[in-house]
């Protein structure tokens, strides 16, 4: 099966989206499938042209010219309509490949995964809406990461007939099983930083709700790590200053490489993960906590998938979002409760291993794969 994702970027570009495309790519070609590439480049420092990532031929375009305020490259217009391919897959919100999709018309099947609505930029996508519209009469399913999120979208609700979920998956051995390495580092950060460690990870932008976290600390002991970085950084670390938190807030920065969060969620208590839009449409970073059996405090975000991928009282504690308080009395409770933060922790192993594993995905996603192609 021979099958040409289109992504907005790829790794080393840091994000959920494209974490998931590159497990995905690599499990495909595990099972024998010819998974190939197509994306942006996400910055001038990668080199673009053609690479190779486990054996999977990776494509990064340069933006040549800006076509109605998107970028637009003529190569890669090309590249789509010359792809030997089975179908594309293409990752939205994603309205470069949307546009180029649209111009390049290929004749193969095409698949959406649809991570989430767009939130912001909402005129822009209305004056987007014909292409988009052109392009997905074309699609033959659309892939959505949970069962909850369709009924909060506008736009999939006229294509249910055509919608299947597929929940994103991780290669969960690295968490499952840490290096000694990562373990040494995980001790190093215990005694770096004041007991409890509250961790968060991701990037510090508007809708992971992250001046919560730094509030609720006010009510906790111990120290904020929070690993990321992001247009928000600078809001954070003056708010941080205005309470007097300076010594109990960690900003880490990205680590070096994806698997060297692994020391970060050993050594914390739990995983905060307070986002506050439907931006935030699933939240793998959960999946990587629960698999170093580390309970999760979420967000009750409606029609988002991020309470169904840890849910409340089973792999961690939901709370209403926006709401500084309610996390912190949640983190007091894994302190209080005898046992609590451990039960949560197990069966987050438990769930993740048996709904999240990146080989029960790309199984998956061929069965999907084989019910388009004709």
């Amino acid at each position: 099966m021979r099958v040409c994702h289109l992504g907005k970027y790829y790794p080393p570009a840091p994000g959920g989206i494209e974490t998931h495309l590159q497990t995905l790519v690599r499990a495909q070609k595990s099972l024998g499938m010819s998974p190939h590439v197509l994306c942006m480049n996400h910055e001038s420092t990668v080199p673009g042209g053609t690479t190779f990532d486990c054996g999977v031929q990776i494509e990064r375009f340069d933006s040549k010219v800006s076509l109605f305020g998107l970028h637009y490259c003529p190569a890669l217009a090309s590249a789509i309509q010359s792809a030997e391919t089975d179908l594309f897959h293409l990752h939205v919100p994603n309205p470069v490949m949307l546009l180029h999709l649209y111009l390049a018309q290929p004749k193969a099947p095409i698949i959406v995964t649809y991570h989430s609505d767009i939130i912001r930029q909402r005129i822009r996508a209305a004056l987007f809406r014909p292409i988009e519209n052109y392009v997905y009469r074309r699609v033959s399913k659309i892939l959505v990461t949970s069962p909850n999120y369709t009924a909060g979208s506008k736009f999939l609700k006229h294509y249910t007939s055509r919608i299947e979920v597929l929940p994103m998956g991780l290669d969960l051995d690295p968490y499952l099983n840490p290096s000694d390495a990562h373990v040494a580092a995980a001790n190093e950060i215990r005694a770096k930083y004041k007991q409890p460690i509250w961790l968060t990870t991701g990037r510090l932008i508007y809708y992971k709700g992250l001046s919560n976290a730094v509030r609720s600390l006010k009510k906790l002991p111990g120290t904020l790590v929070m690993v990321g970085g992001g247009t928000e950084e600078d809001s954070l670390r003056a708010e941080v200053k205005s309470l007097g938190l300076e010594s109990r807030v960690a900003f880490v920065g990205y680590v070096a490489s994806h698997f060297d969060i692994i020391p970060y969620y050993l050594a914390s208590t739990a995983l905060w993960f307070p986002s506050n839009a439907r931006s935030e449409a699933y939240g793998l970073v959960q999946i990587e906590a629960m698999a170093c059996s580390r309970p999760v405090i979420n967000t009750d975000i409606p029609h988002s998938g991020v309470t169904w991928v840890s849910p409340h009282e089973q792999t961690g504690l939901t709370i209403p979002i926006n709401d500084a308080d309610a996390l912190a009395d949640a983190s007091r409770r894994l302190l209080d409760e005898s046992g609590l933060a451990e039960r949560l922790g197990v069966a987050g192993r438990e769930r993740a291993i048996s709904n999240f594993d990146h080989r029960v995905m790309a199984q998956r996603s061929l069965q999907i794969y084989e019910s388009c192609v004709k």
